[in-house]
């Protein structure tokens, strides 16, 4: 399906699910229940605003809160006012937020109050980043500063504004304009904002549609962050184009995923491998009814076999799905398809969504081109030039094996390999061996000095519930199913891996533990 040429753009998008599926159920937060036609009259409501407070077309409007209606409403007002979306991430400390306000030079910012204890607004004015071209701050609530504005005056602003005026905005956007700026997490450096345009959106999240088989009708929990393209784009953009009912969770426990896939009989879940060990090991799980979820969608360079059996023996899951994808390149590259055998699923990334190549580089990058690569990154010639060559092809950073049938298999990133005796080790290679373990929940390996070998793994480790596994233990295991230079000369148990917002385990921390 050619979802660019179907709704044009993101606004002609959330017109036409309003029309499409009326009195429907649209979103869920909460106690709050609101249907596709009344999701359309707030985002245009939003979108009446932004232009009162003076937004013009391809100007950048930021917001900054967990996942709920009101970051929907924010969201989709702003882009339907022709505003280029700018999602900050919600982990982020007052000073981050404010250089990505500065870099994208975002005119107008929606902010949460307080959220997991924590005042962003009180974060945002402590930065000392000088923001000369934000005009206005929204706080997502019924309070603000004397100088900001809360959403209900905010939404007050645009009652003025005629509805014909707000309908020729959204309809004068460019399908190859862009549609928001995603910052890169800058684990590497400063973080780099990938321009991705309307169309290309609409085109991709159609695609993953229609390969997930997402329903309308679907009740889809959405844990992934909405800053982030799994939990926008995967998440409310495709629930829009089929109908599903977006029902938001802003903070991750598993006791809240359980509560809430079993009250709202919840179909769709993805999320990371971490979500659905968590859900299956939970011992409260027998308690709840599970038996609605019928689709999973996951993405990592390691999910265990045995985790997909689960899901489908423990759990009654249909449709279990893995895919891989970067902001760089819209979110997606490869999906396994229904018809895929675990083994695929479990193992690879599938093959490459329709109209996209992938390639190996001769040091076994991943190299990517097709109608999903970004136009570049915001305003940074250098680091875009850097990022796709000549020919169209992007360098993802990723170090993959594909196979005969030309499914993709991330081994891991080239700066995380670590060379031992003159062999290059892949933590992720070696992440997803030691994740066969029967005793091993969870596992994260990094490189560390050797004087003997240059460098050797070290793996930190999370126990099953019950199990007594010892670091002899899992290295004489090791010993037996890898190649000696694989091998992890250390063993560390701890109780959780530190993982960012989109699930990605923070190796940063776990090296700084290691103190050398």
């Amino acid at each position: 399906m050619r979802g660019d040429l179907e709704w044009g753009t993101i606004p002609g998008l959330v017109r036409a699910a309003a029309e499409r599926y009326g009195a429907r159920e649209a979103v869920v937060d909460g106690r709050t229940r609101v249907s596709y036609a009344e999701l359309g009259e707030r985002v245009e409501r939003a979108a009446a605003a932004c232009v009162a407070t003076g937004i013009r077309t391809g100007d950048r409007v930021a917001v900054w809160a967990p996942n709920t209606l009101d970051w929907i409403v924010s969201a989709l007002g702003a882009v339907t006012a022709g505003a280029v979306l700018v999602p900050l991430n919600t982990r982020f400390k007052g000073t981050e937020a404010a250089h990505v306000l500065q870099r994208s030079r975002a005119r107008l910012l929606f902010v949460t109050g307080t959220f997991l204890g924590t005042s962003y607004v009180a974060s945002l004015r402590r930065s000392g980043v000088a923001l000369p071209h934000l005009e206005k701050v929204v706080v997502l609530g019924d309070t603000a500063p004397e100088e900001w504005t809360t959403w209900k005056a905010f939404l007050a602003e645009g009652d003025t504004v005629p509805a014909g005026r707000v309908r020729a905005r959204a309809e004068g956007i460019d399908p190859g304009a862009p549609s928001d700026i995603i910052y890169t997490s800058g684990t590497t450096g400063r973080p780099k904002g990938a321009v991705i345009s309307h169309a290309q959106s609409l085109r991709c999240y159609a695609i993953w549609s229609e390969l997930a088989g997402l329903r309308e009708g679907d009740r889809y929990l959405v844990v992934n962050p909405f800053f982030h393209t799994f939990g926008y784009k995967a998440g409310i953009l495709a629930c829009l184009m089929r109908g599903a009912v977006i029902i938001p969770q802003s903070v991750f426990t598993v006791d809240t995923v359980l509560a809430h896939v079993a009250a709202e009989r919840v179909t769709v879940l993805p999320g990371p491998p971490t979500l659905y060990q968590s859900l299956l090991d939970h011992p409260a799980r027998p308690a709840h009814d599970l038996t609605s979820l019928r689709l999973v969608v996951t993405g990592a360079a390691v999910v265990p076999l045995r985790l997909v059996a689960r899901l489908r023996a423990d759990l009654g899951v249909g449709t279990v799905l893995t895919a891989y994808g970067l902001s760089e390149a819209s979110g997606i590259v490869t999906m396994c398809r229904r018809d895929d055998p675990d083994a695929t699923v479990a193992t690879t990334s599938g093959r490459p969504i329709p109209g996209t190549e992938v390639r190996l580089s001769p040091t076994g990058e991943v190299l990517v081109r097709g109608h999903h690569v970004m136009s570049g990154y915001f305003e940074d010639e250098e680091a875009t030039a850097a990022a796709i060559d000549a020919d169209g092809w992007l360098r993802t950073g990723d170090v993959g094996v594909l196979d005969e049938a030309g499914n993709l298999r991330i081994t891991d990133r080239l700066k995380d390999m670590f060379i031992v005796g003159g062999f290059n080790a892949y933590p992720a290679e070696i992440e997803q061996l030691l994740g066969v373990h029967p005793d091993i929940a969870d596992v994260a390996v990094i490189g560390v000095p050797d004087a003997r070998l240059g460098e050797v793994g070290k793996a930190f480790a999370v126990r099953r519930p019950g199990a007594r596994v010892t670091e002899d233990d899992l290295i004489a295991w090791s010993r037996r199913e890898m190649a000696n230079y694989k091998v992890p000369r250390e063993v560390e148990f701890v109780t959780e891996l530190p993982r960012n917002a989109s699930g990605k385990v923070v190796k940063g921390e776990l090296r700084a533990r290691t103190g050398r």
